[in-house]
């Protein structure tokens, strides 16, 4: 069996399972955030009207409404707090980042566990070597939080197998885009995607992050990466909770196996309307942008906030942009400030915003009118996901997001890095 097999046959109280299985396991966490939290809230005090099974496992974090623009936008907000409080789950508030960032710095998120959550992108956390799925809110009301239970179809597995080495001023981030492209949207519909290879296995965490990050996009239900000693080494930093590490057997079959060389990259850029439409960032040079963002929930990393401040640094940014920086966690800003990094990007006429997901479907910052356009680091570039439908947002590296608030166009950041 592989991971994803043994972690879902040892939570269901099997001892193999196979692909088009359907278990009943354990759940290890189930993320929320203020959005989900609210409506799963109603539905299970409202509906389900049972004791919260396992409260410790559940974990709340409010990411999109970190500064609440309305009088209704606070009340749901404290009916969240109100309702942590009755039943005793983790609540992390206003300012404390996105959902992914802090389930992972608190130490919710584990080699071997299952974890499940209401954003669509809970299949990041593969990353460490677990099973993550996103579930619907009712799930979570009526299954997870009074029984500490969630049913799943076991998925066959592809790997995606990358090699080779990156040119100069190409990063993982635009790998992860060309390979959205490359698996194509709907390309992968319930698989797992096991990421493998070298280069993969040359990345430190918080880049190999970026690629289970685009399983949902690419219609996967989980995505994952073997742990290694890079994996474990992580984990036992951030928290002494146990953990059993779990590996695919070897000599695993795969429903099928992909492979990709990643050698001749260049800089890429995906343009709305979807996350397939990616391509070399010198078929959208000179395109206009009005807005900038290191944010959401694949950025706003520390790794995104350096690549930023190395092109910026003594620089300023077109004053047509707006250039917004939005830690993933408050542990990324006391780092970029602590490594002067915050100085850098202020000193460049950058904004800093609280931890949390940025201009994610743009509820406290970051929306735009139909004329404008928007590049970032953002996981998607759906049309109406940041104001109006008729804008543009652009997605890219932070080398390429920095670069084109300097100009005030999509810009190939390879020319700052010489």
């Amino acid at each position: 069996m592989n991971l994803i097999e043994k972690i879902l046959a040892r939570a269901s109280g099997r001892k193999s399972v196979s692909p088009g299985d359907v278990v009943v396991a354990n759940v290890d966490t189930l993320l929320l955030h203020d959005l989900s939290g609210y409506l799963t809230a109603r539905v299970f005090e409202n509906e389900v009207k049972r004791p919260m099974r396992y409260p410790d496992r559940v974990v709340m974090v409010f990411d999109h409404h970190f500064s609440p623009p309305s009088e209704e936008r606070a009340q749901m907000l404290e009916e969240n707090r109100a309702f942590a409080r009755r039943h005793g789950i983790h609540l992390f508030d206003c300012g404390s980042g996105n959902i992914h960032h802090v389930g992972v710095r608190h130490g919710f998120v584990r080699p071997g566990t299952i974890v499940v959550g209401s954003d669509s992108h809970t299949p990041v956390h593969g990353t460490l070597g677990c099973f993550a799925a996103g579930l619907g809110n009712n799930s979570h009301a009526a299954m997870v939080m009074p029984f500490g239970k969630a049913w799943f179809r076991v998925p066959e597995t592809i790997q995606i197998k990358l090699y080779g080495s990156q040119r100069p001023g190409v990063v993982p981030r635009d790998v992860a885009l060309w390979l959205t492209g490359q698996i194509g949207e709907g390309g992968a519909v319930y698989k797992a995607l096991h990421f493998d290879g070298t280069f993969i296995k040359n990345l430190d965490v918080w880049d190999r992050w970026l690629f289970p990050l685009i399983t949902i996009d690419v219609g996967g239900k989980c995505g994952f990466i073997e742990p290694d000693e890079k994996t474990i080494d992580f984990v036992r930093r951030i928290t002494d909770r146990h953990f059993d590490v779990v590996h695919s057997d070897e000599g695993t079959d795969y429903a099928e196996v992909r492979e990709y060389d990643i050698s001749e990259l260049e800089p890429q850029v995906a343009a709305s309307p979807t996350l397939g439409n990616v391509k070399p960032v010198c078929e959208f040079v000179g395109k206009p942008i009005q807005w900038a963002e290191l944010g959401g929930h694949g950025g706003g990393r520390l790794e995104d906030i350096r690549q930023a401040a190395e092109i910026l640094k003594g620089r300023r940014i077109d004053p047509r942009v707006k250039f917004n920086i939005v830690p993933s966690s408050r542990q990324v800003f006391a780092e970029a400030l602590r490594e002067g990094l915050v100085d850098i990007l202020f000193e460049a006429g950058c904004t800093w915003f609280p931890p949390s997901t940025g201009s994610n479907q743009a509820i406290n910052m970051g929306a735009m009118a139909d004329t404008e356009a928007m590049i970032s680091t953002h996981a998607r570039n759906f049309p109406g996901r940041n104001g109006s439908p008729k804008a543009m947002m652009y997605l890219g590296s932070a080398y390429t997001v920095a670069a084109s608030a300097l100009n005030g166009q999509i810009t190939d950041p390879r020319q700052y890095l010489v």
